[in-house]
């Protein structure tokens, strides 16, 4: 595995990127998770972040505990103690970081303050993953504080339109993120003529489904989908289950080839 994942020559295929720590092997964003998508060969894991009342960071997607363990309160309204009380496998960034190595990490950054962010870059300094690490945000604003803040830290460009691929790159960003349903020859050419490699995310953006996004939940896909992405020649791909790119696997039987992007 290369110290820097995230600048891996192109011809060696995309990069399987555990979504969710690999949602599909064991409770999302877990260390079980992790250990699972390791022993899978995910090149990467990607984890969420956020941040506790007490100003710890956090690894957990929704911004309440409702789905996952039937209580209404925002993480940021609860202490780490009581969190973990409520849901135990819950990881801090230091322990995500300390579990993912050596692979890369992806941190889907929840967070809109500059500060925020300050605090997250020197957790991964601290823990000697600069390198590894691929910071994920949403505002062109954002991406220009980050890179001010850091020049080594990888920036991936989470924006919901293509169109503003050169104002991302333009900011600071390497990366930049593309929906399935995105996931076009064209928008792949333009964000690779701004500069950056091409992240695709598998599945729908939506809780509720969209009818020109293939009908899985965010993570999954099906075989007619991975091969469709795969013929863009895409940087990385974002699934719960990255058994499906690094041991090509027969897929489930729920996910037959019915999916069109």
């Amino acid at each position: 595995m290369a110290i820097d994942p995230w600048k891996r020559a192109p011809d060696r295929g995309p990069l399987a990127i555990a979504h969710r720590g690999g949602a599909a092997l064991a409770a999302e964003n877990s260390i079980s998770a992790f250990k699972a998508a390791m022993a899978a060969g995910a090149d990467a894991i990607e984890t969420d972040v956020r941040l506790t009342r007490d100003g710890v960071p956090v690894c957990v997607h929704d911004p309440d505990l409702h789905r996952l363990s039937n209580d209404p309160r925002a993480v940021s309204d609860l202490d780490l103690a009581t969190l973990r009380s409520l849901l135990p496998s819950v990881m801090t960034l230091g322990e995500a970081l300390e579990a993912s190595s050596p692979l890369g990490i992806l941190l889907d950054i929840k967070l809109s303050h500059e500060d925020q962010i300050a605090q997250i870059i020197t957790d991964v300094a601290q823990h000697d993953a600069t390198r590894r690490t691929l910071i994920g945000l949403r505002s062109i604003a954002l991406i220009d504080s980050t890179r001010r803040l850091s020049n080594d830290i990888a920036i991936l460009a989470f924006l919901a339109d293509p169109a503003f691929a050169d104002a991302a790159r333009a900011a600071g960003a390497d990366w930049f993120r593309l929906w399935q349903a995105s996931a076009t020859p064209a928008l792949s050419d333009a964000v690779r003529e701004a500069g950056m490699r091409v992240a695709v995310m598998v599945g729908q953006p939506r809780s509720i489904a969209l009818p020109e996004y293939p009908p899985f939940p965010v993570g999954q896909v099906d075989q007619h989908g991975l091969e469709r992405i795969l013929a863009i020649k895409p940087d990385a791909i974002l699934l719960d289950d990255p058994r499906m790119i690094t041991r090509c696997l027969p897929f489930p039987p729920d996910q037959k080839s019915a999916a069109s992007i």
